[in-house]
């Protein structure tokens, strides 16, 4: 549980801030954490309308921009402490036959938000991550696979100045926009007779929104710079989360999408000489020696990890925590 204090009278913003998570963080930060001051910063005018119908705090700022524009970015973060940098074109197939815009706003805007960061004199700040930048095998992966290169690599670039850069690296968020879930729940409210199941073998990382949200929060406490932040989280069988929704249907195998895995990686055998495994979490720590070394093996809150054995990989389909069919039923009627 993140201390209450640590962002009491903090400016804090969020790219992306219209999102799923960007909704639930601030949210959260609002009603537990007394913030000075919440800026969203994302480019939908419609999506800031209608948040600001649900979430119009005295602290609240909207600022319309886009990621891609270093100018506008900078205006944004002046005076800010921190930032979450969760903005991202995200969608696979849409990256694998668009990939100019997928890298323009992934690997370009995170330059500008590194860069923006640096410039106002931010204190710290951590970019969300996905599963399909570790080893990745489609573009939007590799895109975020980029970006995550170059928040950890930021720490050096930031040279004299306060900054420090992390990143938060997670699975599939259960109910998010353009997740499984909601796409299941809108086929069968139009009357589906079976459901889409592009491979019966595929397996998926699943995090809550509240438990993503939590993380991120601690992860403010626990960073020191440069590492990469990865929940112990359950896998499930695409199939198993199909009966859980919609125990009467049948399947469907349409086959695997452009750019999809079988299974997704959070963690590397490569990356695991540099991981570091905690209570609920593990740390991947720099490849690049920095300015200032840290000890990554103990956090800043003073929280000791240990190193993972050899060999070591955090795939979805080896994980030893499953859902079970019951359980992603119960999760399917908690989840909005």
């Amino acid at each position: 549980m993140a201390n209450q204090d640590f962002f009491k009278d903090k400016a804090i913003l969020v790219t992306g801030g219209t999102g799923s998570f960007g909704r639930k963080f601030i949210a959260t930060l609002l009603k537990e954490h007394q913030p000075r001051r919440v800026v969203v910063f994302s480019r939908d005018e419609l999506k800031q309308f209608e948040m600001q119908q649900e979430l119009n705090a005295p602290q609240m700022r909207y600022f319309l921009g886009d990621v891609r524009d270093a100018d506008r970015i900078r205006q944004a973060m002046r005076g800010i402490d921190y930032v979450v940098h969760a903005a991202a074109l995200k969608q696979v197939p849409a990256a694998e036959y668009n990939p100019t815009e997928c890298i323009r706003t992934n690997v370009g805007g995170a330059e500008n938000v590194i860069n923006a960061a640096i410039e106002c004199g931010v204190e710290k700040v951590i970019a969300l991550s996905t599963d399909k930048a570790s080893s990745p095998i489609n573009l939007y992966g590799a895109t975020k696979l980029l970006s995550d290169k170059l928040f950890v690599a930021a720490n050096n670039i930031a040279g004299g100045h306060k900054t420090r850069f992390s990143v938060v690296r997670y699975g599939n968020v259960v109910g998010s926009r353009g997740s499984v879930l909601p796409f299941f729940r809108k086929l069968i409210a139009e009357g589906a007779d079976s459901l889409p199941i592009t491979d019966a073998r595929m397996t998926r990382f699943w995090i809550t929104l509240n438990d993503g949200v939590a993380f991120v929060l601690n992860n403010f406490q626990r960073m020191q710079g440069g590492e990469i932040f990865v929940p112990k989280i359950p896998s499930a069988r695409i199939t198993d989360m199909a009966s859980a929704i919609a125990p009467s249907l049948p399947h469907r195998i349409v086959g695997i999408r452009p750019g999809e895995k079988l299974h997704e990686m959070m963690i590397s055998r490569d990356d695991a000489q540099h991981t570091f495994e905690f209570a609920d979490h593990y740390v991947i720590a720099p490849a690049i020696n920095f300015i200032v070394q840290s000890n990554y093996q103990t956090n800043a809150l003073g929280a000791q990890g240990q190193r993972v054995a050899e060999g070591f990989e955090y795939v979805s389909d080896s994980n030893p925590h499953y859902l079970t069919i019951e359980e992603l039923a119960a999760l399917d009627k908690a989840t909005p």
